[in-house]
């Protein structure tokens, strides 16, 4: 069974282009798996039922999570499809399972009055705050993850032209605007900060931290809270809160959702469509607070 999972992550790396934090949780999806195979005695994916594969899935319930279990579900059938391809199997065991039905959890987000007291927050008399103020500014505008804006390159923003170049996951590019803003701050950061931050060293990444080596997500997680706290926002934030709200506020003034999928880097549509529901939810309590005939206590119905 190890060979052909070595084999597996080999494809995940040579011609899916997997990141390796994607194949490290792949790794450690298809430990348990076969660690459950094993006390069974199955050391051969060709002996595999589909009994296996659900009593598998069965067993890992009240352990983990709906959300974990569902992804290891989709990696125990990518693993699967991959065995099947290679004519190692003949048919796969996984095929008809369904994962266990997931809540949809709409992401929290900031109104745009918000985000304006968050954009403003920093102190752009200082290095650190102009710095802030170009990452929460292209965060916003781009609505880009942590994670891809810490691995933007100089070569990778035009400014001419209001465009930056992005990896997302599975090393996908994409292309997303900037907008005007964005880019006179990131320009004010490039000219003002970022030459003192390297002095005599050079470096590819746009955004550095103090010694001139590349900004880390745990440092601008830590700046996006901080910044937060400054506005006096109590609502609570993750590092993808600012995304969240871009997209939320793209549909809101009428974006279409293949144009703000495309922009996210969603592989699904059926990802981007949770942020209808945000609409939806907030339409719907301004229905409730307004409308004369929206339910409240006192009302009634004709009869």
């Amino acid at each position: 069974m190890d060979t052909y999972i070595e084999a597996f992550f080999d494809y995940l790396r040579v011609e899916r282009g997997l990141a390796p934090n994607s194949i490290k949780s792949y790794k450690a999806d298809l430990s348990k798996y076969s660690k459950y195979l094993s006390k069974l005695g199955i050391t051969n994916p060709r002996k595999i039922e589909r009994e296996d594969v659900t009593e598998f899935i069965f067993s890992l319930r009240g352990l983990l999570s709906v959300v974990t279990i569902s992804r290891i579900l989709s990696t125990v059938k990518n693993f699967h499809q991959f065995l099947l391809r290679e004519k190692i199997i003949s048919n796969n065991p996984s095929t008809l399972i369904e994962p266990p039905k997931l809540e949809k959890k709409i992401p929290s987000y900031l109104t745009s009055q918000e985000v304006a007291k968050v954009l403003k927050a920093p102190n752009l008399k200082k290095n650190q705050g102009l710095r802030a103020r170009a990452i929460l500014e292209i965060i916003y505008a781009s609505g880009l993850r942590v994670s891809e804006l810490v691995e933007l390159k100089i070569q990778d923003v035009n400014l001419d032209i209001g465009f930056i170049k992005c990896k997302g996951k599975g090393a996908k590019e994409r292309i997303v605007p900037l907008g005007k803003l964005a880019s006179h701050f990131i320009k004010r950061y490039k000219e003002e900060v970022r030459p003192q931050i390297l002095k005599e060293k050079e470096s590819p990444f746009l955004f550095l931290a103090q010694g001139g080596h590349r900004l880390s997500r745990q440092s601008v997680w830590k700046m996006i809270k901080a910044m937060v706290k400054k506005a006096r926002i109590k609502k609570k934030v993750s590092p993808h809160t600012l995304r969240h709200s871009f997209a939320t506020h793209l549909l809101e003034g009428g974006a279409d959702l293949r144009s703000v999928q495309e922009m996210l880097g969603h592989a699904d549509i059926t990802t981007t469509q949770i942020y209808t529901h945000i609409n939806k939810t907030r339409l719907k309590k301004i229905h409730n607070k307004f409308h004369p005939r929206a339910g409240k206590e006192g009302g009634s119905c004709d009869k």
